[in-house]
């Protein structure tokens, strides 16, 4: 099963750590289910930005971005040529390692 290795985040996950995800989970699901409180303020339907991560590592594992994700990512703080949703963003064959930015355009917290 892949490694989704996930680096430090000062609230999130402050030693970072390395989760099991199944192949076709995507990254926002696999963190919520290893209790990582990833921000996904609109439930994972790819309206939004709050579940923006950096993939540092295993870019080319994931499913490929559609029209939809890359536009929304334009709007997204911190952006790189790696960043993805990770509610959109499907584990493959190979391990990740990804970074959750700091900060998401939600002005506050959303509770999940």
């Amino acid at each position: 099963m892949p490694i989704i290795h996930i680096l430090p985040h000062a609230s999130l996950c402050p030693e970072g750590g390395d989760i099991e995800a199944p192949t076709g989970t995507s990254i926002c699901e696999a963190l919520l289910d290893h209790g990582i409180a990833i921000e996904h303020a609109c439930e994972m339907s790819c309206a939004c930005t709050t579940c923006h991560v950096v993939v540092k590592q295993g870019y080319r594992s994931l499913g490929e971005p559609d029209e939809i994700e890359e536009d929304l990512l334009d709007k997204a703080w911190g952006l790189t040529p790696t960043s993805r949703l990770s509610c959109q963003a499907i584990v493959g064959a190979e391990d990740v390692t990804i970074e959750i930015p700091r900060y998401t355009i939600n002005h506050a917290r959303e509770n999940h």
